[in-house]
């Protein structure tokens, strides 16, 4: 079964509907077991990254806090980068090494 097939059923009811006609009640059962897994182990991938999101914000939040009371700032960590050169390096003369 497709994605789009899948989003179809999701979206509409009446699509949902016949598609469960094509099965049979122990089919349909399993589905639903398997989606109640499905959903339950997406909602711990999403509160995982919310923790790990948040835990992030509060580490960002600490090292603010920690630059301005040492009175830095983002220039101040940020080092002038040297200039790169442009253009092809000259060519070696063959005829000055012999």
């Amino acid at each position: 079964m497709s994605t789009d097939t899948l989003e179809r059923i999701a979206r509409n009811k009446n699509v949902a509907r016949a598609a469960a006609r094509q099965l049979s009640m122990e089919q349909l059962h399993k589905l639903s077991e398997v989606i109640g897994e499905v959903i339950e182990q997406k909602q711990q991938e999403d509160h995982k990254r919310q923790a790990e999101e948040a835990d992030k914000e509060r580490k960002l939040a600490e090292i603010r806090e920690a630059m301005s009371d040492a009175g830095l700032s983002l220039d101040d960590l940020m080092s002038e980068q040297p200039r790169k050169r442009r253009g092809r390096p000259p060519k070696k003369d063959k005829e000055r090494k012999q």
